[in-house]
């Protein structure tokens, strides 16, 4: 899932061109020599996802480029991953080895530096940052130990009950650059918000899907540090909005001794012990296969045990919608008897929805939705990618599996599906799936969504009577001004088409970009009871139309 993600490093223009769309690329000229290039602010699309998944990069001007780039399709949220703990062996020379070859203080490797303290060491663990640390990790003087070398910034630690105690787990941190400082540093600059990850612990070896929670107390004495360490740093920064929970889970019911929900409430508890009030997001899982899956009634029991570990903190819950790794589809309630999608079927074969899943989208995140309590909010995370490639299309070469680029219509279902009931949609991820493209000529999906943003997204409609008036009211993005197209069935003469006016439009209000409202007058004639539904389509007063329909039930 999201946590197998590509952690690369970036370090030459070259490259920089192709993570930032052309439509959205900042303006270089005024740039000195050694100096990144002037920061643009803009705003030059709104769709309506408004938070992305990014990589943190040791290089300064290519972290603004990128963050200007998502800013300016209307995002104002970033949110990374965390590192792994690893348990580490050192050789015969003292060494660890890898990326901690040149973590030497004063001749000595920083293993045989710990081990002359006098300390006993329990265990050896390596963690390879995307950030530069504070002085809030290194809490006992003489014993914790900042070190640069080799151009790379090291991190010796040690992890006891005490700064006094005589056994410890010693900690090698090592870090190529300051990333999440660059993202934070950038995201305050354009009034966006920054979700850090928190450490992740080893995987059991036998089920790697699974923590492995014989490492938990050396995982959860870095969280305290790391955390710590934010609220020195960060606590006054309006950039930071919370701190991410990097191991994920499935939405569905568990047994009483889940290790991930132990994992949770325990890192949880660090984590609103160091740092009261401070908002934990975590974005789980699910999939709607018949026969490896489960159906939505298990999602509000999930929903209910993940949100019992947030030990009394601000909880978001970011759902992640499974379109993209193809575990559940998009589609309405008209379609459950359609084919697949295309692009499913090599995760379902040539079957139908109702064969194939146990419902869409929609109804998952509608069960979820039941469950929110005060204290946690609702996203959802859109999957922004395809389950494989097709000839000639680009997407994530690596790590495998494959993924395929997708297409901003697809998109626009995806973000139909989650309006209505989340309260902020985000993506994973920025880049490879919003930046690649199929050849250097065609546009990336960001440029797509920054070319097609104002077409409408039809997110939910209902029957409604105005001022005496039977209509249809429509809530979603970017309605009004326009028409409402209305398609359906008459019972004994096959299909009709109605296009009304709107006649009442709200712009909605709020951070983001709004859910509006709008309302035409109609009531479909003597509706087919065979084929109940009727299908809505928007377009607004600048002649944008919206790529797919809303299906509505209709009563014969």
């Amino acid at each position: 899932m999201l946590q197998r993600i590509l952690r690369m490093a970036v370090a030459v223009t070259v490259v920089v061109l192709a993570l930032v769309p052309d439509s959205l690329v900042g303006r270089v000229a005024g740039a000195g020599p050694g100096e990144c290039p002037p920061r643009d602010t803009r705003v030059l699309a709104r769709y309506p996802i408004t938070g992305y998944w990014m990589i943190p990069r040791s290089d300064a001007c290519v972290t603004r480029r990128m963050v200007e780039a998502i800013h300016g399709v209307g995002a104002d949220t970033l949110i990374t991953f965390g590192a792994r703990l690893l348990p580490a062996s050192v050789g015969p020379d003292g060494r660890v080895g890898g990326a901690f070859d040149d973590c030497v203080e004063d001749g000595r490797t920083c293993y045989q530096a710990a081990r002359d303290t006098g300390r006993t060491i329990r265990q050896v663990y390596t963690y390879t940052a995307s950030e530069h640390f504070g002085a809030g990790v290194l809490r006992c003087p003489g014993l914790d130990r900042r070190i640069e070398n080799g151009g790379r910034v090291y991190y010796r630690l040690m992890l006891g009950d005490s700064c006094e105690a005589s056994t410890y787990d010693l900690l090698l941190v090592a870090a190529d650059g300051d990333g999440v400082g660059h993202m934070m540093t950038e995201a305050a600059a354009q009034g966006m918000k920054v979700f850090p990850g928190l450490p992740v612990p080893p995987k059991d070896g036998a089920k790697p899907w699974l923590p492995d929670l014989a490492h938990l107390p050396a995982l959860n004495a870095f969280t305290a540090r790391v955390v710590a360490d934010y609220r020195q740093r960060y606590g006054a920064s309006p950039a930071l909005g919370g701190l991410y929970q990097s191991f994920e889970l499935a939405m569905r019911g568990r047994a009483g001794d889940d290790p991930i929900i132990a994992l949770y409430a325990a890192q949880h508890e660090v984590v609103a012990g160091a740092w009261p009030g401070v908002t934990i997001m975590v974005s789980p899982f699910w999939d709607a296969r018949r026969g490896r899956g489960f159906p939505p009634e298990q999602v509000e029991k999930g929903f209910d045990e993940i949100a019992a570990t947030r030990a009394g903190a601000p909880m978001v819950i970011a759902i992640q919608d499974g379109r993209g790794v193809g575990k559940v589809p998009v589609h309405g309630p008209d379609e459950a008897d359609a084919p697949v999608d295309p692009r499913l079927e090599p995760v379902t074969g040539k079957v139908t929805n109702r064969q194939a899943y146990y419902g869409s989208a929609r109804d998952y995140i509608e069960a979820a939705a039941r469950r929110v309590t005060p204290g946690v909010r609702l996203w959802v995370n859109v999957e922004v990618f395809e389950p494989t490639q097709v000839a000639g299309e680009c997407g994530r070469a690596d790590p495998f599996p494959l993924r395929g680029r997708t297409t901003k219509a697809r998109v626009d279902e995806q973000v139909a599906a989650a309006a209505a009931h989340g309260t902020k949609i985000i993506a994973y991820g920025w880049d490879p799936f919003l930046t690649c493209r199929d050849d250097p000529s065609a546009p990336s999906l960001a440029d797509e969504l920054a070319a097609g943003w104002q077409e409408p997204i039809v997110a939910r409609a209902t029957p409604a009577v105005r001022d005496g008036v039977v209509g249809v009211l429509v809530e979603g993005y970017h309605l009004g001004g326009g028409t409402l197209r209305f398609a359906y069935h008459r019972a004994g003469s096959g299909p009709v088409t109605v296009e009304a006016p709107q006649e009442w439009h709200d712009p909605g209000t709020g951070r983001g970009i709004p859910l509006e409202s709008a309302w035409a007058a109609f009531e479909p004639e003597d509706p087919d009871p065979a084929r109940p539904w009727v299908t809505i389509t928007a377009t607004n007063g600048a002649g944008h139309t919206a790529t797919s329909g809303y299906a509505m039930a209709v009563s014969p």
